[in-house]
């Protein structure tokens, strides 16, 4: 494909974002296994944890758009602002959401087992993320993104 009709197999700014998801979702199997001392190969696939996948996803992109497009391009102010509302609802919405389903599964369990509620299955807590846990996604993001712009060009 030339540059005038892309491809999405050489489409950079794509590449870009999925590299970033793939390399933080796999991160997360080592910083779980650095915190717990336990390989835990389900964080292949989970959401919430250290780094962000979100977070790497959307700035892979942003980052690759500013490449591909220049910093000054309408598609890099849309990806900048799609960036910014991803990466604030995971450190803030979802990460609340989380907080709130952590409390549900301990009223949960705390209920007599004759009550209709108490044989519901818990809530998944892990869904959000601390600022730190985005920031690094968002660092992994834009390291992935700079590494395909390079071989790239």
């Amino acid at each position: 494909a030339d540059a005038m009709n892309p491809s999405v197999m050489t489409n950079q700014p794509l590449q870009s974002a999925i590299l970033s998801f793939v390399v933080a979702q796999t991160l997360k199997v080592f910083t779980t296994w650095y915190i717990d001392h336990k390989w835990d190969f389900s964080r292949l696939v989970g959401s919430g944890g250290m780094p962000s996948s979100h977070s790497a996803l959307v700035m892979g992109l942003t980052t690759a758009v500013g490449y591909a497009n220049g910093t000054g391009s309408v598609v890099f102010a849309i990806s900048i602002v799609f960036s910014v509302i991803v990466m604030y609802d995971a450190s803030g919405v979802r990460q609340h959401a989380g907080k709130q389903a952590n409390v549900l599964n301990q009223i949960i369990s705390e209920l007599p087992p004759e009550h209709p509620v108490s044989e519901v299955r818990p809530l998944k807590d892990a869904l959000g993320h601390t600022p730190v846990q985005v920031f690094a996604g968002a660092c992994t993001g834009m390291i992935v993104a700079t590494f395909v712009a390079i071989s790239f060009y």
